[in-house]
């Protein structure tokens, strides 16, 4: 089952390279597909891949990345027992001077890349999917979803269950010190949440959660 799934998902990322659904592959240096286990009990859904993402062509390598991994080691959780992916595949930018600066992707570029990432998750069929963030939220719930009012709640969306948290980018621009350090905390706090929903706790996350 795990290999006939592995195999789906190359496929389907390999698909996903020639997309050219909306204007976003453009400015974009490649498609950044999901990583992980095709049968991982958890999913990670970020926003979009970022500038590192996009030049090395894997999920969560720039620094919300080395945050996030940080966090679930944090947590008691295994990377590598997760499947981490973004709800849009290509990196949403605007070139200024030899910088890109990230923008936001709007609903319309959400909902278009939306078929690869319910492919993904109908091929992983996860126990919990983690939304990191509004766009990530927005995807899986195909609306607005206020994030901090819900975060740290797990709700229903179309048969899959969906547990909310922050972006980890939000936490790097925190100006003070301080601050940053509570929101990891309480990042973390998520995450281990997150983790007793499969059948986790945080002494055992490494086990239960692959």
């Amino acid at each position: 089952m795990a290999s006939g799934a592995t195999d789906a998902l190359a496929q389907l990322a390999s698909e996903a390279k020639s997309c050219r659904a909306c204007p976003l592959w453009a400015n974009a240096t490649q498609t950044i597909f999901g990583e992980g286990p095709a049968d991982a009990k958890i999913v990670f859904v970020g926003e979009q891949p970022g500038d590192r993402e996009d030049l090395a062509g894997h999920p969560f390598v720039g620094p919300a990345g080395a945050l996030f991994d940080r966090a679930l080691a944090a947590a008691g959780v295994d990377r590598s027992t997760v499947y981490v992916t973004n709800a849009v595949k290509h990196f949403k930018n605007e070139p200024r001077g030899k910088k890109r600066l990230h923008k936001r992707p709007n609903a319309a570029e959400v909902k278009v890349c939306r078929r690869w990432l319910i492919g993904e998750l109908d091929l992983i069929a996860p126990q919990l999917i983690v939304a990191l963030g509004a766009t990530a939220a927005l995807s899986l719930a195909q609306r607005p979803v206020a994030v901090m009012r819900l975060r740290g709640a797990a709700f229903d969306a179309a048969g899959r269950k969906v547990f909310v948290t922050v972006h980890p980018s939000s936490l790097l621009r925190l100006p003070e010190e301080v601050d940053r350090q509570a929101a990891f905390e309480n990042f973390v706090d998520d995450l281990r949440a997150a983790a007793k929903l499969v059948g986790s706790s945080p002494a055992a996350a490494n086990a239960a959660v692959g």
